[in-house]
């Protein structure tokens, strides 16, 4: 196993998980080495908003006994993974990158964060985010904004900008985000990671701070599809305390890996390939002719409508339970402006049975009628755009043009899915190609995300992020949309 900090910090999960078992690496000299990283990273990418030095290098010496001793509790015994800060970690603060909850700190932790800790994963930190989850940029945050490790005046997505720049700069092997509306796939796919939103249901998300329970996902950001199985083995499973989580048993699915996707019928949603980027559509042509060689091939396929499916006004029963601590909040949503105050309740009984209706029948619709297995889209059908400018446009100097998303559909229909890196534009930034299988069929969408990945070595480029590497000013108009001025 290599020895240098940088050398360490750089292996892939499974790398790092073997080196462990093989008692060529010791937790302790892991967690080192992701901490040495954060301190270099962090004042370029901010990516992280409380590392938990203290704690982690304790829970390493521990984990080391029972390495020496010859106890293994799962892949991730001994592995540094962050988590996104709306999780909640007990005695550990928990912000959602706000100011309203910059003191909270909570006595429990979620169910995620327990499940990690049970299978010997090293809690390294809580990563920055968009304020309260509500957009996809990360640029707007009370910690400030997250920086592109391939380049730092971009934004590096959102919500889970912070989980993705530290997978991607190898601060650690592995982070949670959370998806309402693409927040796990739209940073991994700017920030040239593998990032995976489970089936609805299929991870819990109790004790972790709402924007719209129907919609809320949980699931792992990684280097690999390999390491990103590893993480979702841990975490997936029933939990009776949460409303939201599905009773059905959790498969192997680091089976996955390795397995043969020749079988596989892929659809293709014409929707999802309007309005691309010139660059990002070349690099889905590519990806596309070498899926169609790796597979049965693909053909046209209709998706059901999700117009009116919307949940929105879920996320004010939590902020109303803030209460006073909340109110006078000038925190803005994904495009400025203060949070969603709700609607209507017949409304929104209207919009919830529609969603429980598209999910239900989803699989059919699509998969079984339409003689599909797997969905294949862009991820964002843009390019990083810089932080500057999205920050202009939420304080409204520039304009804000609606653009369509390819994200959040997948949210509504609850489905599987993945986003790989599969090219990169001529300035270097990354693009992300989105797989999508039947609600539980995370192992399929696992199998074809791997065999790509073994296709291709896009997921092997690292940012160049270096010492030289220097962090733009922002202008005053931007500055104000972040820090204190979004609590005036």
């Amino acid at each position: 196993m290599p020895e240098t900090s940088d050398a360490l910090s750089g292996l892939t999960l499974k790398q790092a998980s073997s080196g462990i078992r093989a008692r060529k690496v010791s937790p302790v000299a892991l967690t080192a080495a992701c901490l040495d990283r954060i301190k270099t990273d962090n004042p370029k990418t901010n990516a992280w908003i409380t590392v938990m030095r203290e704690a982690a290098l304790a829970q390493a010496r521990e984990l080391e006994k029972e390495q020496a001793a010859g106890r293994f509790r799962s892949p991730l015994h001994g592995i540094p993974i962050g988590l996104k800060d709306n999780i909640d970690t007990a005695g550990v603060r928990t912000t959602a990158g706000s100011k309203t909850l910059e003191g909270n700190v909570p006595t429990e932790d979620a169910e995620v964060a327990r499940r990690l800790k049970a299978a010997g994963a090293i809690l390294i930190g809580k990563c920055n985010m968009h304020i309260f989850a509500q957009g996809a940029t990360s640029a707007v945050s009370y910690f400030g904004p997250v920086r592109n490790p391939w380049n730092v005046e971009t934004i590096a997505g959102g919500s889970s900008g912070g989980s993705a720049a530290a997978v991607a700069t190898d601060d650690c092997y592995a982070a949670l985000g959370t998806d309402t509306g693409g927040s796990i796939r739209t940073p991994a796919a700017m920030c040239g990671v593998t990032g995976f939103k489970p089936t609805y249901g299929r991870v819990s998300i109790r004790g972790i701070v709402p924007l719209t329970w129907s919609l809320d996902h949980c699931g792992p950001i990684a280097r690999t599809v390999e390491d990103a199985a590893l993480v979702l083995q841990a975490i997936a499973g029933y939990d009776r305390l949460d409303l939201q989580s599905i009773d059905y048993p959790v498969p192997d699915y680091s089976s996955a890996i390795g397995a043969p996707v020749a079988q596989f019928r892929l659809g293709i949603p014409p929707q999802f390939y309007d309005w691309l980027d010139d660059e990002v559509g070349h690099a889905l042509e590519d990806a596309l002719a070498l899926l169609k060689k790796m597979t049965q091939g693909a053909r046209e396929i209709q998706l059901p409508s999700i117009l009116g499916t919307g949940a929105g006004s879920e996320g004010a029963v939590y902020r109303e339970a803030l209460g006073s601590a909340f109110a006078g909040a000038a925190e803005p949503a994904a495009g400025g402006g203060g949070p969603n105050t709700g609607t209507r309740a017949v409304d929104y009984i209207t919009q919830w049975r529609k969603l429980r209706l598209v999910r239900r029948n989803v699989n059919d619709d699509v998969f079984r009628k339409q003689e599909v297995d797997l969905l294949i889209t862009p991820t964002i059908r843009r390019l990083p755009w810089t932080i500057e400018d999205e920050l202009l446009r939420a304080a409204n100097v520039r304009p804000r043009t609606p653009e369509p998303g390819n994200t959040r559909a997948l949210d509504d229909y609850g489905l599987p899915t993945i986003t790989v890196p599969c090219g990169f534009s001529k300035t270097g930034m990354p693009v992300g190609l989105q797989i999508s299988g039947p609600n539980l069929g995370e192992v399929n969408v696992l199998a074809l995300a791997h065999a790509y990945q073994e296709a291709t070595d896009w997921h092997k480029r690292r940012p160049p992020l270096g010492p030289d590497t220097k962090v733009p000013a922002l202008s005053k108009t931007a500055a104000g949309q972040t820090g204190e001025a979004l609590n005036r």
